[in-house]
């Protein structure tokens, strides 16, 4: 019967030991010569039968599940797949080898000393007994709830957090096994740019996150705070612009790879994966780089031997250390940090990229974009057809030459787009604007204009697409200010021509309401271009100078850019609306003034009634909402723009209003 049992015990019942799929292996109740206390006993060790052919059942199948599935795929597979899974039943199968040899020394010993008793059986296998059963809820846990890729480090992880030695010691041996798979990972990953996971089990993945879609409902309870144009969401917005700028730097990303945040381990933190990512992406946009073929590998410094070294030394400690562990992947960031910081900035010129993209995206070359809207204004004044982009653009050159800007390795680089009617746009750049601008489709040439610029490689990982998005919004908007301004100028000069000649009281209104738009827009314009995009500019080249490190360079870009749409009130949908229709408003009565540079007769008397009222609304409604912010204590900004439309009290005398026929 000793036979029979280790038999049993070693996965092979028979009729003294029965197997019944749901009981497990137990003692048969067919024998008359066992006490109940020997039958105790013996059910006892056939738990640990049970578990036994329990475990090398599961190793049997998801080992061969693995080998198997050649070449699967994952989004129709329901089932437990994996190469993790595989490796935890490596593990497992080798945590069972002990339990093997016990067996076959109790036979050696049961064949030399025929008289032991099943008591020695009982005292030769107890160190199992605890064991067993905590092994057997990993696996039920895997099983039950089909975890995969590396969530089983996390599963396994936390219960080889528990106070009982050999279990913990047993479960550190099957992660240690599954700590292997992550490093070969880690090492395709981050050395050679390889992202080896057809199962989608790593923590990094191809394509955009999608963390934080879905996160806040489309539509809210709208709260009328008693200010015209003003809702509680909008005030809510208006209070928490941090996390809009945040979200607008993650909206529109195009990272061609993201974390996965389902399969990070706890005990891997969020930074460390980070910089795993960053580091991956930069040496897989090195590799695939068919510019510079002559630079492919020396992104690493040749010290990817090295690394790889580092990483199986990692690998081969039977602990994980968070510690060891981040030290290594610092280093490896720092070389690659600082390989491509010299790459952008010394040898690619990133400091001169920056000043072309201030000089034409922020209107830097103002006296560019003055010569520029005086020759364009016949053009793009009417809705655009398939030729104004060719005009447009010629008009631009001429400009350029105007203004003594003949740089003829700048000028092809940019190209001046014009949206119209049946146009097939290249990519969501006109879709995304449409959300940007109050007006739906085009009425001019001037809301359909944009600009693109050819990015040199490698520069094209700081400016891409979404970023030069991000530039094209901003100049649109420097752009309308600037025309509206110049509107205003040409209107004093027409109005500067006639101050000798008779004049009437609709005179004195146009003179008094044009004061007022150019006191409200040349302040805007002042705002824009010294307290916002001077200001930002400035911390952004003192903080590339003071770092050699790219990320650091990257990250206070994305600040930059993220600061300038939050400043200048892109994001900002109640005071952004507010401006468009002050500047529409602006526009109208310069295009009544040149049609009427005399006094006015009946029929533009209401439309100049129109465009003074429409005027004094929005003078007020901009008023309250920069007020109202100001009050809450919010945003700096707003309250420096009302600092510089109310520096006198004038503002808040008139009770917010200006245009109006009181003042």
């Amino acid at each position: 019967m000793i036979h029979e049992l280790l038999l049993a015990l070693s996965g092979y019942p028979g009729s003294i030991f029965t197997w019944n799929k749901r009981s497990g292996l137990q003692v048969s109740q067919d024998l008359p010569f066992l006490h109940p206390s020997e039958s105790s006993v013996l059910n006892r060790l056939c738990k640990l039968g049970t578990d036994y052919i329990r475990f090398t059942e599961f190793v049997e199948q998801y080992t061969g599940h693995v080998q198997q599935e050649y070449n699967p795929s994952p989004q129709g597979q329901t089932g437990l797949h994996g190469i993790y899974l595989r490796a935890f039943c490596t593990g497992l199968d080798s945590l069972l080898q002990p339990y093997r040899q016990a067996l076959l020394d109790l036979e050696q010993e049961f064949l030399a000393d025929p008289h032991l008793s099943v008591s020695h059986v009982n005292y030769s296998l107890d160190q199992f007994q605890l064991l067993f059963p905590s092994v057997m809820v990993v696996v039920e846990q895997i099983k039950s709830q089909k975890i995969h890729g590396c969530q089983l480090l996390e599963t396994v992880h936390k219960h080889s957090c528990g106070g009982l030695p050999p279990v913990r010691s047993a479960l550190e041996k099957i992660l240690a096994v599954c700590h292997g798979v992550m490093y070969k990972q880690l090492s395709a990953w981050m050395l050679h740019g390889l992202l080896l996971d057809m199962y989608e089990e790593f923590f990094i993945k191809q394509g955009p996150s999608s963390g934080n879609v879905g996160t806040q409902p489309e539509e809210e309870e709208e709260e009328d705070l008693g200010i015209r144009g003003l809702t509680g969401k909008q005030l809510k917005e208006l209070q928490d612009l941090r996390l809009i700028e945040e979200e607008n730097m993650l909206a529109t990303s195009l990272k061609q790879f993201s974390l996965r945040a389902e399969m990070l381990p706890s005990y891997i933190p969020v930074r460390v994966a980070e910089k795993i990512l960053f580091v991956g992406e930069s040496v897989q946009m090195f590799e695939n780089q068919n510019v510079n073929h002559t630079r492919a590998g020396s992104i690493l410094k040749n010290q990817e031997d090295i690394f790889a070294a580092e990483l199986h030394t990692l690998k081969q400690q039977p602990l994980f250390n968070l510690v060891d562990f981040e030290n290594l992947i610092d280093r490896i960031r720092s070389t690659v940090a600082e390989h491509l910081w010299k790459l952008v900035v010394e040898e690619a010129g990133l400091l001169g990229q920056l000043k072309i993209i201030k000089d034409f995206y922020l209107l830097g070359r103002g006296e560019l974009f003055q010569a520029f809207i005086d020759s364009a204004q016949h053009l793009l004044k009417t809705p655009p057809t398939a030729v104004t982009e060719h005009d447009v653009n010629v008009a631009f050159q001429k400009s350029a030459h105007r203004v003594l800007l003949d740089d003829d390795n700048l000028l092809p680089l940019l190209h001046l787009t014009v949206e119209y009617h049946g146009k097939n746009p290249k990519d969501s750049t006109q879709s995304r604007d449409a959300s940007s601008s109050p007006r739906e489709a085009p009425t001019s040439g001037w809301s359909a204009l944009g600009l693109s610029y050819k990015v040199q490689w490698p520069l094209h990982i700081l400016f891409s697409p979404a970023v030069l998005e991000k530039y094209n919004i901003v100049f649109k908007y420097l752009l309308s200010v600037r025309r509206v301004q110049a509107e205003l100028q040409h209107c004093w000069a027409v109005q500067m021509q006639r101050k000798r000649l008779k004049y009437n009281e609709t005179d004195v209104i146009k003179w008094r309401v044009r004061n007022h738009m150019a006191f409200l827009v040349d302040n805007l314009q002042y705002y824009l271009q010294v307290d916002v995009l001077e200001s930002q500019f400035s911390q952004l080249l003192q903080r590339i100078n003071s770092i050699r490190d790219f990320e650091s360079i990257r990250l206070a870009h994305d600040h930059f850019l993220s600061n300038l749409l939050a400043q200048s009130f892109i994001l900002l949908k109640p005071v952004f609306h507010c401006l468009n229709e002050i500047l529409e408003l602006c526009h109208n009565f310069c295009s009544l003034v040149s049609q009427n540079p005399g006094p006015i007769d009946d029929r533009g008397a209401p439309q100049l009634d129109v465009l003074v009222t429409g005027f004094s609304r929005q003078s007020s409604l901009l008023f309250k909402i920069l007020s109202s912010v100001r009050n809450h204590q919010i945003n700096s900004d707003l309250a420096q723009l009302l600092l510089r439309l109310d520096y006198n009290k004038y503002y808040t005398q008139s009770g917010g209003t200006l245009g109006s026929f009181g003042i």
